[in-house]
């Protein structure tokens, strides 16, 4: 996916501030944070969203997710909120799959 600017970072032709990586998956802060911590998780694989998920890809999806809370532990995040949104009008605008995890003094409720 030449287009794909995650993939770009998951490739080395863009630099991340990384936070976590191995074979699957990759954590890295992002460049325009709505929170005091903004962490985007990606797998390594390109899928666009969840419901693009083929059925051989959720256990990948699970280990995204389990990942997280691995972040969480290393980055000290006594509490955190974690949103994907999936399709443009569901307000996702990298079409790679990835999560976002806020965290930091106060976070809106909902």
């Amino acid at each position: 996916m030449s287009q794909c600017i995650f993939c770009s970072i998951i490739a080395g032709d863009i630099p991340a501030n990384k936070v976590y990586e191995d074979d699957h998956v990759l954590a890295f802060h992002d460049i325009a944070p709505k929170a005091e911590t903004h962490i985007l998780v990606i797998p390594k694989t390109h899928i666009v969203n969840l419901p693009d998920v083929k059925e051989d890809q959720w256990p990948l999806v699970t280990k995204v997710l389990q990942s997280i809370n691995t972040i969480a532990e290393q980055e000290k995040l006594e509490g955190f909120r974690v949103i994907t949104n999936n399709g443009e009008k569901g307000g996702q605008e990298v079409f790679h799959m990835h999560w976002h995890v806020l965290a930091g003094k106060s976070l809106p409720g909902f």
